[in-house]
């Protein structure tokens, strides 16, 4: 199945629930716009190199469209249409006034130099400046882009439009970036998978958790949930599953970590090392955070999931027919328009500093933060009680309501 698919389904079981029929559930699902563009840039050698680019916006009902920007091999339109999608229903869910984008670049950014890829993100700015900025459509990073990335970005653009740091968030904080942007995904897992796991009745120094992926995200949410006494028996990069069932020393991870100069755990001998598959399947963990690729719980490996929760740090990381026998099972699933959201919420937050021209502090970020998620995850949970559906119906029926009424307003009755 197909990226775009997968979102189409969740959709669906949402749109039928709330008897949204034939064109206007077409034209709550299908993109506003999308863009490719062809991006060459001269390497380090004087050879030539070509890349696809892509920038999808999906809505705007809501307000400027907002959403990230990926360089990975594996990008292409159809991912980006789907995390376009992804993205009105996810701040629609935790009530932020955006609409949904995405972007990303066809490239491994890891063959690639460090002025390579500043190089690959000016050609880029160049091709879609024009469709993008503050009250329009705001690019943040996302997987193999970061701070410097999107100071590239805005540099390049201001060379265009003139000075104007609210075109893009998950700037560096000297750069009128937000303090704690980079943590903000991951704390807002972490939040909410405490929040979750005492909803169920579960008592956090015995509620073993598995982390896959340990990048931005996933050590973020691994450090908040250490630090709440949860045990984190399991995390894993491409290097393989680090494993302890006693629980790992999650501070050691994060210090090795930090000095690898591959930004890998691969070295760390502090633990058991398993193959990198194994994290997902393993038998004494009740709490499974996907926290890497999309995809990776599917049809074939789901009669080998053990968790009875699955937080959804990542996007899309199980398949439809996945989700379907998980929910026959009886294993609850937050999804990801509503776990992963602190990222956005915080991009949020930049962007009204950055318009207002005043910088709040960081314990006023987290305090701003916590009191969304929170919100949100009280809306849904309730939702899914009253409604006796899924906590990823029900967040789809939050924000597809919410979107189809900002549009009933604006006059597209049948949009």
């Amino acid at each position: 199945m197909r990226a775009f698919e997968a979102t189409e389904h969740y959709f669906d079981l949402a749109a039928e629930h709330l008897k949204i029929e034939g064109a206007q559930r077409e034209a709550l699902l299908m993109p506003l716009r999308s863009v490719n563009v062809r991006v060459t840039i001269e390497r380090d050698d004087g050879s030539l190199s070509s890349y696809v680019g892509f920038r999808v916006q999906h809505n705007h009902f809501r307000g400027p469209m907002k959403g990230g920007l990926r360089y990975h091999p594996e990008v292409d339109l159809d991912e980006v249409r789907s995390m376009a999608s992804l993205m009105t229903w996810k701040t629609a869910v935790v009530d932020l006034p955006y609409g949904g984008a995405k972007g990303g670049i066809g490239v491994d950014p890891s063959e690639l130099s460090t002025r390579e890829i500043e190089r690959l993100t000016r050609a880029f700015v160049d091709q879609i400046h024009d469709i993008v900025g503050p009250d329009t459509d705001i690019p943040a990073p996302d997987m193999g882009t970061d701070h410097r990335v999107m100071a590239w970005f805005r540099n390049q653009w201001e060379k265009y439009h003139g000075f104007n740091p609210s075109v893009i968030t998950g700037k560096p904080v000297e750069e009128y970036g937000a303090k704690g942007r980079e943590e903000a995904t991951g704390r807002g897992v972490g939040a909410l998978t405490v929040k979750l796991t005492k909803r169920l009745g579960r008592i956090a120094e015995k509620t073993n958790i598995a982390i896959q992926g340990f990048g931005n995200v996933g050590s973020h949410a691994a450090k908040y949930l250490s630090e709440a006494q949860f045990p984190i028996v399991a995390v894993s990069d491409v290097s393989g599953t680090y494993y302890d069932p006693n629980g790992l020393k999650i501070g050691e991870l994060l210090h090795h970590k930090l000095n690898q100069p591959s930004g890998l755990l691969e070295g760390y001998t502090g633990c058991q090392i398993l193959p990198v598959g194994d994290l997902l399947e393993l038998d004494d963990v009740e709490v499974l955070i996907p926290a890497a690729l999309g995809g990776v719980i599917t049809q074939e490996n789901v009669d080998r999931i053990k968790a009875s929760v699955i937080v959804e740090a990542a996007n899309g990381p199980i398949w439809p027919e996945a989700d379907k026998e998980l929910e026959a099972r009886g294993v609850t699933v937050l999804p990801d328009i509503l776990a992963n959201a602190g990222g956005v919420t915080v991009s949020y937050f930049e962007w009204v500093q950055n318009r207002q021209h005043y910088r709040w502090t960081l314990d006023r970020v987290r305090q701003e933060l916590d009191h969304t998620m929170n919100q949100a995850f009280e809306t849904v949970w309730q939702t899914s009680q009253q409604t006796n559906l899924s906590l990823r119906t029900a967040a789809y029926i939050i924000g597809i309501t919410r979107v189809q009424r900002a549009a009933e307003l604006a006059g597209f009755a049948s949009a």
